[in-house]
Formats: C-alpha cells, sequence, structure tokens
C-alpha cells in the first residue's frame, strides 16, 4: 500500500505529553498551523484528551503520523526514538525537540514558517540523538541546577528568595542571547567579563576550585550513556 502523500500544512507529534502540547499550542496560537491540521499519536487516550480540546486530530497509529505529515516532532521517551527514527530522514533538532522532515521539502522553508516557533534550529545525523539527549533534554535539569544555586548563593548573602531567582533566570536568558546573537564562544564572552582582579574572577577561581567544569561534563556523559543503555531495550 502506497503511503499518503505529505499535505504541506500537517504537521504530526509522536508523543503526546507535555512539552509537544506546548509546542502545538505555540504553532497554533502563533497562526504557524491550524489546529485541524495538527496529527498526534500515543499508545493511549490519556494525553491524547489535551490535544482533541485544541481541536487536533488524534491518533494510536505512529506510522498514521509518519506517513501523513510534511513535519513530524518527536516528543516521545528516548528510548522509544531509535525504532520510529529507523524509517525515518532526515532528523533535525531544535533546542528541546526531535523533528522529521518528508523528503523533498526545504529544511530553510519549514524553519522559516514553522520551526522557528519551537526553537534554534540545527540538522544533525541520527547518530547524535542520544548526544542531544544528554545535553538538551537532559540539559534543561543541569541549568536549572545551576540557576537555582545562583540565586541560593545570593538568598545566602541576603537577597530576598523571589528577587534572587528572577535576576538569576534573567541572567542566563540574556547571556543565551548574546551567545546566539552574536555568535561568540563561551570562553569569549567569559573573558570579556572578567577584569583583574575584580569580582568576576574570584568567583570563577572558587567555581574551578568546586569542579564545575568536570562535574558538568560528567553529567553530559553520564546522561548519553544513560540514553544509550536505554536505546537497547
Amino acid at each position: 500500500m502506497a503511503a499518503a502523500e505529505p499535505s504541506p500544512r500537517r504537521v504530526g507529534f509522536v508523543g503526546a505529553g507535555r512539552m509537544a502540547g506546548a509546542i502545538a499550542q505555540g504553532l497554533i496560537r502563533a497562526g504557524k498551523v491550524e489546529a485541524q491540521h495538527i496529527l498526534a499519536s500515543a499508545p493511549t487516550d490519556r494525553n491524547l484528551c489535551h490535544f482533541q480540546a485544541l481541536g487536533c486530530r488524534t491518533t494510536h497509529s505512529n506510522q498514521e503520523v509518519l506517513q501523513s505529515c510534511l513535519l513530524v516532532i518527536f516528543a516521545t521517551k528516548p528510548h522509544v526514538l531509535p525504532a520510529v527514527l529507523a524509517e525515518v530522514a532526515p532528523v533535525v533538532t531544535t533546542e528541546h525537540i526531535l523533528v522529521s522532515v518528508a523528503a523533498g521539502v526545504s529544511l530553510s522553508t519549514l524553519e522559516e514558517h514553522l520551526l522557528e516557533a519551537c526553537g534554534r534550529c540545527e540538522e544533525v545525523p541520527e547518530a547524535y540523538v542520544d548526544i542531544h539527549t544528554g545535553l538538551s533534554g537532559s540539559g534543561v535539569a543541569f541549568v536549572c541546577a545551576f540557576s537555582e544555586a545562583l540565586a541560593e548563593g545570593a538568598v545566602k548573602m541576603g537577597m530576598p528568595s523571589s528577587l534572587a531567582h528572577r535576576i538569576a533566570a534573567q541572567t542566563l536568558l540574556g547571556t543565551a542571547k548574546m551567545l546566539l546573537h552574536e555568535g561568540q564562544h563561551p570562553a569569549q564572552l567569559r573573558s570579556d567579563v572578567c577584569t583583574p582582579g575584580g569580582t568576576t574572577i574570584y568567583g570563577l577561581h572558587a567555581l574551578e576550585q568546586g569542579g564545575l567544569r568536570a562535574a558538568t561534563m560528567s553529567a553530559v556523559e553520564a546522561a548519553t550513556c544513560r540514553a544509550k543503555e536505554l536505546s537497547r531495550k
């Protein structure tokens, strides 16, 4: 049986959890795609009901999504992905999701019209899926832990907790924007804000003494290795 022709306006979701729902809402609110042109799949109706409430179509078949959608967004457990990805190519990553693009579709066109509502896009080989999980998927928790630690340091020094957490989050946001928009290497930006004998270099020395870099690299390595273990199950 021949595969159905992908609709030029149809977006599919393999997995219907919170992340998938948030992305679907973002696409609809941004006017990138109409709700009736979104198709989501999941093993049960537990999460699909949220898509149905948005006016989206749902199915229990991943294959139906893969065959009928121009863009497929994977928002499922890491150990489920390899079995699904074996049937599709190429794979594209945004900041926290994986997507598949139908054959012959221009990635630049999709990025301009759809993916920009989801985040920054990078095309990567399937071999990087587990590393992506360790870096970006699990990295959300690592960054949150660092943000929490930043804020608690300020609380220790006498700042109110709510204010400290807002400033810490804004600091991370501003730093990320500079790294992305200006294309700077993190080492360059770090160097730019370090004045001789100033506050920042003293703080960085304390971080080095605590092994921040080694601990962070080990965290990404551990998460990647675990993703590979789950992929084999």
